[in-house]
């Protein structure tokens, strides 16, 4: 009984940690497992928390299987991401923008792997690039993608 106690926090430690907002919209299976869900793309949407006027939308391999059932199984680093503006935004409050900031984050395996999304302030050309990427305590993966948000001011 000890063992299933641990096992059980040790699985909702490493549950999906997105950012407050992040809706599922859905997903396609890309592999048939016997046992437990298929192996699978989700597709997310989420707001930038500091920047409202933007919607991105993300889509990353989700592992199926006991595995994935249980928890342990370790996702594969490839994302997409693309962001749309969804209206004008202030300007002093774009000025305040850190140059770089995390924005969205999920655990992709039980203890060491996740996968982001940073956003880039370029203010010489008035626009936000949100770059998503996988890493790892060790062996991190050089697959990335991005995607850039023009902006327009109130």
């Amino acid at each position: 009984m000890k063992w299933v106690k641990i096992f059980a926090f040790l699985t909702a430690c490493s549950s999906v940690a997105m950012a407050s907002d992040t809706r599922v919209i859905g997903s396609v299976d890309t592999n048939f497992k016997l046992l437990g869900k298929d192996d699978r793309i989700e597709i997310a949407t989420f707001n930038d928390e500091k920047v409202p006027q933007v919607a991105c939308y993300i889509s990353y391999a989700k592992t199926g299987g006991l595995k994935g059932a249980i928890g342990v199984a370790t996702d594969s680093s490839d994302a997409s991401i693309h962001c749309v503006p969804n209206g004008a935004v202030d300007k002093a409050m774009f000025d305040k923008l850190p140059q770089k900031e995390q924005v969205w984050k999920k655990r992709s395996d039980l203890f060491f792997k996740t996968m982001q999304v940073v956003r880039f302030k370029d203010a010489q050309n008035n626009a936000l690039v949100y770059l998503t990427y996988s890493d790892k305590l060790v062996d991190g993966s050089p697959k990335n993608a991005i995607t850039v948000v023009p902006i327009t001011f109130k």
